[in-house]
């Protein structure tokens, strides 16, 4: 039995005490007082200290850690298509391996207790990630319009059958790459493939201009038509990016159950604009947010994330009353949770026992009467001192318990690889 103490912290609430935790799930939420009654094995922060629900990166593309630096200020499609697409046909197992390990340890580090990975070689990566101790939702990228072997659809189905149900921390999904990247025949298929198997869906959705003109093209359809059409629109979707999303996609969306990944930082930079957001939670729909990849946002940090997303949606759309610190927070833990149908999110008797502490013990978090505020625009995921997963320490004080290695370690093994 484990406890972590100092200023508790989830979306309902702030109160100052213990965490208890075991069997991984969290026991009791009680006083510092209290705790000497639980007879706790370990007790872990303090004075200082602030416990968070673990923050769930809704969408990422780890092992493009390899890519990070190339292509920068090019638009979207001249990214994927001059400098991406080219360099990952050049993957070998051994170096996904190593470069999810270097994107998924910082993800970790930085205070993502999960990830929600969309990417090719997905076999190599969920083996890292038992490797890491994170809970990891992954999925292997399949598409079917344009010629990338290492993206063909029977290997999505594949990777689904032989890793459902074999690891408790790492589940499959089905990830096909985008609206228009994937025929609305493959998408039946998979659609009925995740109903039979109750799986989830993971797409990348109205990332760029050309794919809404595409879809339009082919099918008559705008994107989110195109996947109502499919069979896919439902509350097992976990939809990514949807930055020029109209109105009327935005009623539809909301309707459907269907999350929204929020990856501001990722979509500002690659096309100088940000999804609706503020419009799609204003009629209901689940948010979530995500890191996307090393490359185009340059670090795995969900604090750097929140910190953006605040901000960019109060310039987009030119109001500072919109995307208020204590909601951002929620999209990083409850809207994510919500989104990969988890029982976390927050710090109750019950819940996963995923949690992070960070140190607080630092100038920049003073006076703290709003901690809220603190979270979102003061941390940084170098403040994070322990990272606990279903119960299990697997990050503390700069070492990952998993590998018994510091990220400085694989920096040095990877700068020579």
């Amino acid at each position: 039995m484990r406890a972590l103490m100092g200023k508790i912290v989830d979306y309902h609430s702030v109160r100052t005490g213990a965490v208890v935790v075991e069997n991984g799930t969290i026991m009791a939420v009680v006083s510092s007082d209290e705790l000497r009654h639980y007879g706790v094995d370990e007790v872990y922060g303090g004075d200082g200290y602030i416990i968070l629900p673990g923050l769930v990166n809704a969408h990422t593309h780890v092992a493009m850690a390899k890519f990070r630096g190339l292509g920068e200020d090019f638009p979207i499609e001249r990214w994927l298509n001059d400098v991406i697409w080219p360099a990952e046909l050049e993957w070998t197992r051994k170096e996904i391996r190593r470069w999810a390990l270097l994107g998924m340890a910082e993800a970790l580090a930085n205070g993502s207790t999960t990830i929600n990975d969309h990417y090719f070689f997905a076999g190599e990566i969920a083996e890292v990630a038992k490797e890491l101790g994170i809970r990891a939702f992954i999925g292997q990228t399949v598409m079917d319009t344009i010629d990338f072997p290492i993206a063909e659809p029977e290997e999505g189905f594949r990777f689904f059958k032989e890793w459902a149900g074999k690891d408790e921390l790492v589940t499959p999904t089905l990830a096909p790459h985008a609206t228009n990247t994937v025929s609305l025949e493959l998408m039946r298929e998979i659609g009925e493939f995740a109903r039979e198997r109750n799986a989830l869906i993971h797409v990348h959705l109205s990332q760029s201009r050309g794919e809404v003109l595409e879809v339009k093209r082919r099918y008559g359809l705008s994107p989110v038509e195109y996947l109502e059409r499919a069979g896919v629109l439902g509350d097992n979707l976990v939809g990514v990016h949807g930055i020029y999303l109209g109105d009327s996609e935005v009623s539809l969306y909301a309707k459907s159950g269907a999350t929204l990944v929020h990856c501001s930082l990722s979509m500002a930079k690659l096309e100088g604009r940000i999804a609706p957001i503020i419009e799609l939670a204003e009629r209901g729909a689940n948010i979530a947010l995500g890191n996307d990849s090393p490359n185009p946002v340059g670090m795995m940090d969900p604090f750097e994330e929140m910190r953006f997303a605040a901000v960019l949606n109060k310039v987009w759309r030119k109001r500072t009353d919109v995307a208020p610190a204590k909601e951002v927070f929620r999209w990083a833990t409850l809207g994510g949770a919500r989104a990969l149908k988890l029982k976390a999110g927050l710090i109750k008797p019950g819940y996963l026992a995923d949690l992070v502490v960070v140190n607080a013990r630092k100038p920049r978090f003073l006076p703290g009467e709003n901690p809220y505020s603190h979270i979102v625009y003061s941390t940084r995921g170098s403040d994070v001192e322990l990272v606990m997963v279903n119960g299990e320490v697997v990050y503390k004080n700069g070492i990952l318990l998993g590998l018994g290695k510091t990220l400085e370690e694989l920096w040095e093994e990877l700068r020579l690889f």
